[in-house]
């Protein structure tokens, strides 16, 4: 037998978790369930419980001086909401420039607080624009980011998701068209977020395609489907595709963007971790 492989970094989006305390405290809740890097949302919001109030807009310094505490790297953040608000919505070209007004302002927050990745969205279809208009649209505005960000050395990674569920009207749903765009725009600075949870609801065949274009994949996320739960809920044997990306090659994070049904969260992370660092024989 050859040495084992090891896993991808696993990191935790900090907004599904423990959302009833600051941010810099949930890097740290995250840190003691094993965890060394994590994720965001938007830099100027927040997510919180329901009946939780607390600031909105992230500190940069809080978080910076909680990542370094706890010996915690930031592996990627959201450039523009999947609607195209907040940031614009680059399907559609009058939003051009609020855009990539966005993508400098995003890039640098993300550079404050050591992040070089960011996760951008293309917008709701617009449906008085015919679909190659909008195809056409969405290129330009990726082009132009992705030049954004090779200037500051960092990576953007455009994210395909379900319109079944969860954001119903989104254009990007389809990982095929998602590589389409990332070749066609050929940036090394532009890559795919492939998110298993979106895509194994709108195609399934999650292994062929993820270890097909694994060049092309920048991010990876994950989460139990159905329900967007503990990843050993669903339908989804995680181990086994694990494996299999970490055998394409991938260097990547993968990212657990999960809603813990377990309710202390530490027990859910910690269990997850070892779910998923279960080795096939």
């Amino acid at each position: 037998m050859g040495s084992p492989l090891s896993a991808p970094c696993f990191d935790v989006c900090l907004e599904t978790v423990f959302n009833w305390l600051p941010v810099e405290e949930r890097i740290g809740r995250i840190a003691e369930a094993g965890y060394r890097a994590v994720e965001l949302w938007m830099h100027d919001s927040t997510s919180y419980r329901a009946g939780v109030e607390g600031p909105m807009r992230k500190d940069a310094g809080a978080i910076r001086q909680a990542c370094d505490r706890h010996d915690v790297s930031i592996c990627c953040l959201v450039v523009n909401g999947p609607t195209g608000e907040p940031g614009g919505a680059p399907v559609r070209a009058e939003e051009l420039n609020r855009y990539l007004e966005r993508v400098e302002e995003v890039i640098a927050f993300a550079m404050s607080i050591g992040c070089r990745m960011g996760i951008t969205c293309t917008g709701n279809v617009q449906f008085d624009l015919t679909p190659a208009r909008m195809r056409a649209n969405l290129e330009m505005a990726l082009g132009r980011a992705a030049e954004i960000a090779a200037r500051h050395g960092f990576l953007l990674v455009l994210e395909a998701l379900n319109t079944r569920v969860d954001h119903a009207g989104y254009y990007l749903n389809a990982s095929r068209e998602g590589f389409e765009i990332v070749r066609a725009i050929s940036n090394r600075h532009l890559k795919l977020l492939y998110d298993i949870y979106h895509m194994q609801m709108m195609e399934g065949n999650l292994t062929t395609t993820i270890t097909a274009n694994i060049a092309d994949i920048g991010h990876i996320h994950a989460a139990g489907v159905p329900g967007r739960h503990e990843l050993f809920t669903g339908e989804v044997h995680y181990p086994s595709l694990v494996r299999a990306i970490t055998e394409s090659g991938y260097q990547g994070c993968f990212g657990l963007e999960y809603v813990p049904a377990i309710e202390d969260h530490s027990a859910s992370l910690r269990k997850t971790h070892a779910y998923l660092n279960q080795r096939s024989e």
